[in-house]
């Protein structure tokens, strides 16, 4: 038997009766430890940190009988560098791949000027192989997805709420002082180009040519965006989501068990 110890938020995944305590585990040994782990729920995409006997280890390190092993969440500003953090490399410009419950997230992801694929007719394995092939972090709804051995870097997304959905994915990943809002189209998540009012003036309502300068075009769709009344209403939205993914770290504190 070994004895596991779920640490901070990874104890949601957890069974009341099993959160923040050590748990016995019996194995077959060799045990791999991303088993052990997923096994009682957590996807390792959720995991940063392992060390067996305090020390730090990879997700196929053997776990065997009397080992004590521990599991950390990722960690937003605590220095953990002398550990092995589990993913070789973190992906150093933030690109998604939403899965199809996640349309209205794909959409603040890009709103904000993150580079989001969406697509909701691919299977789990075209996903999977997709994200992996462009270097995107997946974002889904289900575990299992997150489980697969050849996902590298995921978020699960347990919120309902498509605000507090945003509100994770901008903490959990530390988007703040990435965000670039209205670069992208919300649509097809193609780049946003400025362009004269000529070079769209036959795609204008005659009111939205009397009364604007400034028009940008997306690269991919050729949809044409100018700061009408939806602008203030968005640019009001990009705040609120801001504001309370900063609002929520500070609320959240450092430290859970």
């Amino acid at each position: 038997m070994a004895t596991l110890r779920f640490y901070a938020e990874l104890n949601d995944y957890l069974s009341p009766k099993l959160r923040k305590q050590d748990i016995g585990t019996h194995l077959a040994e060799p045990c791999p430890v991303r088993h052990l782990i997923e096994t009682h729920g957590v996807p390792h995409t959720e995991v940063e940190v392992i060390l067996i006997n305090g020390v730090s280890v990879d997700l196929e390190a053997p776990v065997h009988g009397g080992d004590l092993v521990s599991v950390y969440p990722m960690f937003e500003a605590l220095d953990v560098s002398p550990l092995l953090r589990l993913r070789p490399e973190p992906l150093r410009e933030p690109r998604f791949f939403a899965d199809a419950q996640l349309g209205r997230l794909a959409r603040y992801l890009r709103l904000l000027g993150f580079d989001t694929r969406y697509e909701n007719s691919v299977d789990d394995a075209e996903l999977v192989r997709l994200a992996g092939a462009e270097r995107r972090i997946i974002l889904s709804r289900d575990r299992a997805l997150l489980m697969r051995r050849d996902v590298t870097h995921g978020c699960h997304i347990r919120q309902d709420d498509p605000m507090e959905q945003i509100t994770h994915v901008i903490r959990r990943c530390d988007l703040s002082r990435a965000c670039h809002p209205f670069t992208r189209c919300v649509e097809c998540n193609g780049r946003l180009e400025a362009v004269s009012k000529e070079e769209v003036a036959d795609r204008l309502e005659p009111e939205t040519a009397a009364c604007f300068d400034e028009f940008w075009r997306c690269e991919g769709c050729s949809r044409v965006y100018w700061k009408g009344s939806h602008y203030e209403r968005l640019q009001r939205l990009v705040t609120a989501m801001l504001d309370d993914a900063q609002q929520n770290a500070q609320d959240s504190g450092l430290g859970r068990r």
